[in-house]
């Protein structure tokens, strides 16, 4: 079975697809942004997000890499505006949303689902299958 954020990514291209004028995947899986596409005339890099985590009635997002499994190194990845231009956001029933980075507030995570990003909601997608 495909892994959540394989899900999430393929639902992104689908997307950008449907609404930009290109969309391209870069090889060697860069890790501040997993699609590039064509937005205005512009390339521009996406990072891409899944959520399953509902709390509060938020969707709750995490941003920041924290390195790998077994040999985290105690450095963290914080989410910036200046490693990617819009973050795309895919939760496990669907709801996604499309923000350019610079609105994104915290580095390490934020909720979806209230006032403060809904003008960024775009039409739901497909729910994530459990992996």
């Amino acid at each position: 079975m495909m892994s959540q954020g394989d899900q999430g990514e393929i639902a992104a291209v689908a997307w950008l697809a449907a609404n930009t004028e290109m969309v391209c995947l870069p090889l060697g899986n860069p890790s501040d942004y997993e699609v590039v596409a064509e937005i205005d005339g512009r390339l521009a890099r996406v990072q891409v997000k899944t959520t399953r985590c509902f709390r509060n009635d938020r969707w709750v997002v995490t941003l920041a890499t924290r390195g790998g499994n077994q040999s985290w190194s105690g450095l963290v990845k914080r989410f910036s505006a200046d490693r990617c231009d819009f973050l795309y956001v895919h939760t496990g029933p669907g709801r996604r949303w499309f923000i350019p980075a610079g609105e994104v507030e915290g580095g390490a995570g934020l909720c979806l689902g209230g006032p403060k990003y809904a003008e960024y909601e775009i039409d739901p997608g497909a729910p994530l299958t459990l992996s």
